[in-house]
């Protein structure tokens, strides 16, 4: 898979797009209109080892669906993420086994560095 999935309306999102450079051949996924597929997802989360690392805890139906509060198992992670595309800790570039997930200052250096190399 060679992807970058990705929120249009999100300012962070467009910087580090801009910021990145991708190639041609990686996939611009905008998950708002084009919604991560449940097979994409389980190949994200074989690449991470848990779906948990592919949440986004800051998404504000989080906070307003009272998940805050509960104990989350792999399977609602997964659940949550396909229900709505907030869920989804963004942005996500995957390519040829790598992935990189997260707006961090260090996610973002490591994934331009990866990208200098392919």
């Amino acid at each position: 898979m060679k992807a970058f999935f990705y929120l249009k309306t999100c300012s962070t999102c467009k910087r580090i797009l801009d910021t990145l450079d991708l190639p041609k051949t990686i996939e611009l996924r905008e998950i708002k209109s084009k919604p991560i597929t449940e097979s994409e997802l389980e190949q994200l989360q074989s690449l991470t080892g848990s779906y948990e690392a592919l949440f986004s805890k800051r998404a504000q139906l989080y906070k307003s669906e009272g998940l805050k509060d509960k104990n989350l198992t792999e399977a609602d992670f997964k659940h949550y993420i396909l229900q709505h595309y907030t869920f989804l800790k963004r942005p996500v570039l995957v390519h040829n086994g790598h992935i990189f997930i997260g707006n961090s200052v260090k996610t973002v250096d490591a994934a331009k560095e990866y990208i200098s190399t392919i």
